[in-house]
């Protein structure tokens, strides 16, 4: 039972509230989400009974975040997923000025931290992040200020995720020692895709469900119906006959991308979801026994957003295209969980 009182979070790069909602889950009050993209508004806003403002991070001031939601007898937890696009490795070669003021939300991250002085931060991200020089000057930084600062490249199924995603998750505090709590799960007792979605009723290619509205594919043309009726789970394109095989299989450089096209797996935990789940095209978003890609339903409940989740407030709302950036770019609300427990283990001891 959580015995720490009067503990508040402030979640920054908040999307449409993931991480939140793991907090909530573990028994963190929120106050405030922020993120410049006001879409985000209202399943934020409605999820996590919080305030929402849509804005960029540098233009909010942590003297305003002080004053209008901390009080000061109140334990501060400042989390935060920094846009992780600029730190994977296919797009940290890109040059110019939009990608430096990517680069630049971490420390603007920081920024905040040391006008707002929290007593808890938590900052979840790319594992490619923590080879970068600007995520050791965040530790050190954190560290110069007081705090006592830990960081793991986690994999989400050892903590009951069924997603083969990566990440890595920053704890620091002004109080002592802070670390993730041990793994919940061992290899043998994985949440498999299975256990996620296995339950939904079956689709076929274009259909839409009469009693879930998220949960419809996307139209196959004729040649990708072929393509995924000879995909195999786990298999790529190499198991298809020549006359499938699009023109960049064919190059030399097209031998990298055997996921692409590719059919996931029952028995296993899913691949990660992207923005882009419900292309067939795009990943191993292939279902594993249907001929069709997934289905937001089916993403959402990969990223582990209860079913009860509101994503929209009326049902012409959906757009498919901002709802798979929506939840594609959501921490996964389990592994919010596990980073709210770990905080308020290390304040209970």
């Amino acid at each position: 039972m959580n015995k720490v009182q009067n503990i508040s979070a402030i979640d920054l790069f908040c999307g449409i509230g993931g991480l939140s909602y793991g907090l909530r889950k573990a028994g963190i009050d929120i106050k405030v989400g922020i993120d410049q993209d006001k879409s985000c508004e209202y399943a934020y806003s409605k999820n996590n009974k919080a305030d929402f403002i849509g804005d960029d991070i540098a233009n909010i001031q942590g003297k305003i975040i002080n004053e209008k939601y901390w009080q000061d007898d109140q334990i501060k937890v400042l989390v935060g997923c920094a846009p992780c696009q600029p730190f994977s490795p296919h797009t940290n070669k890109v040059k110019g000025k939009e990608q430096t003021t990517k680069w630049n939300l971490l420390n603007e991250f920081l920024r905040l931290i040391e006008e707002t002085n929290p007593q808890i931060v938590s900052m979840e991200n790319v594992s490619n992040l923590s080879n970068k020089d600007i995520f050791k000057n965040f530790k050190s930084t954190l560290e110069n200020l007081g705090y006592h600062v830990s960081y793991q490249n986690v994999y989400c199924p050892d903590y009951g995720i069924p997603q083969k995603r990566r990440r890595l998750v920053l704890l620091a505090s002004k109080f002592g020692e802070i670390n993730l709590i041990p793994k919940t799960k061992t290899p043998k007792k994985y949440k498999t895709t299975k256990d996620a979605i296995g339950h939904l009723p079956k689709l076929k290619n274009g259909e839409k469900s009469k009693s879930d509205p998220l949960h419809f594919t996307t139209e196959l043309s004729e040649i990708n119906i072929k393509r995924i009726e000879a995909s195999q789970p786990n298999g790529t394109w190499l198991d298809w006959n020549e006359e499938l095989r699009l023109e960049c299989h064919k190059k030399s450089t097209g031998n990298t991308y055997k996921s692409v096209y590719g059919r996931m797996s029952w028995d296993e935990p899913s691949p990660t979801i992207t923005t882009q789940f419900y292309n067939f095209g795009t990943g191993r978003f292939g279902h594993p026994e249907q001929n069709r890609a997934l289905t937001i339903r089916e993403a959402a409940l990969l990223q582990t957003f209860p079913i009860n989740y509101k994503f929209f407030k009326n049902p012409e709302d959906i757009a498919l295209t901002k709802i798979g950036v929506h939840i594609g770019n959501a921490v996964p609300v389990d592994l919010g969980y596990i980073i709210g427990k770990s905080i308020l283990r290390h304040l209970n001891t």
